[in-house]
């Protein structure tokens, strides 16, 4: 097989995706190179990078992957090969299938690249006592109603704080914050935390949005609605703005931070259906397909709703229907 096989190029990403991004940083390294000479972007490595219990955030894939063009001396070859050994095949037909989903290889075969820490429960009670409920009074209140957003449930896991500290510029200021937990036990991970001003707009800083440095993100979910309320059916997207947009149509509905936690959402016991809804861009539409397909294959069952204009998510489209 090369790079101009017309069936190569077609089904390139399904082939990363069967292989698993939690392997060693040499190996890890080669397919990157390879899908880089499959024509693949950096953008859905990113993505697949972002499956695996190692993984060290996008800015450390980005650094790893900086200078990579296609052309050297690792070739499209090295990627099928690695699909191949996972049992995954091209279909013969021409028509896409789904990829296997991408195993977790045990911790003892991993390479991490920096240790990441969890709040743990004493970091999710820090999480309660300094921040508070929110209303529709308070500024980060205002806030999501200037974006059509519902107001979340006071017993989750989106709360305020009125003077939240803004490492980069030295300030702070009023800031939407909330807990990421991780989706199967709950463990409190980092926190995400969204700075935004009186007249209902993000900060002017840089940048508005930011997690808690040194913690790990990756597969955190924001409960913002409560364990309790999650019976039959559950709702996910990628934003808090995004999940309370959602909230106008189904609850209840949590928050995957980005399009990579969204892709490795996992599989909940208990959970017969799952709403998708996906950014309207190449990593979110990847990302809900990866998500559903593992669901699907899981035996539930699964919609995906997206916005039509491109790069538009669930809450563009209810700030234009306004």
């Amino acid at each position: 097989m090369n790079a101009r096989d017309p069936i190569d190029l077609r089904h390139a990403g399904d082939a990363l995706w069967a292989i698993d991004p939690g392997c060693t940083r040499d190996e890890w390294l080669r397919i990157c190179f390879a899908a880089i000479a499959a024509g693949l972007t950096i953008e859905e490595i990113v993505l697949w990078s972002s499956q695996a219990a190692n993984y060290g955030g996008e800015r450390d894939v980005r650094a790893a992957l900086r200078g990579i063009k296609p052309g050297g001396l690792i070739g499209v070859g090295t990627l099928w090969r690695a699909a191949l050994a996972t049992g995954w095949r091209p279909p013969k037909d021409g028509n896409q299938r789904p990829a296997p989903t991408p195993r977790v290889a045990p911790p003892q075969a991993q390479e991490t690249p920096r240790t990441l820490k969890t709040l743990g429960a004493i970091g999710g009670a820090r999480f309660r006592r300094d921040n508070r409920p929110l209303s529709a009074d308070c500024i980060p209140g205002h806030y999501l109603r200037q974006r059509g957003c519902v107001m979340p449930p006071a017993d989750g896991d989106v709360r305020w704080n009125p003077a939240r500290f803004h490492g980069p510029s030295r300030t702070t200021g009023p800031a939407l914050v909330s807990l990421a937990t991780d989706p199967i036990t709950g463990e409190p991970l980092t926190e995400h935390s969204t700075w935004v001003q009186a007249d209902g707009n993000k900060a002017p800083l840089t940048p508005p949005r930011m997690v808690l440095g040194g913690y790990r993100q990756a597969g955190g979910v924001i409960r913002v609605w409560p364990d309790e309320a999650v019976t039959m059916g559950l709702a996910i997207a990628e934003g808090v703005e995004s999940a309370l947009s959602m909230a106008h149509a189904y609850t209840p509905v949590w928050a995957c931070i980005n399009a990579g936690n969204m892709a490795s959402f996992p599989v909940l016991p208990g959970i017969e259906s799952l709403v998708i809804a996906a950014d309207n861009d190449p990593a979110g539409i990847r990302a809900a397909e990866a998500c559903a397909r593992r669901w699907t294959l899981a035996g539930r069952e699964v919609c995906i709703v997206m916005a039509e204009a491109h790069k538009a998510d669930i809450n563009d489209v209810l700030r234009a229907a306004a």
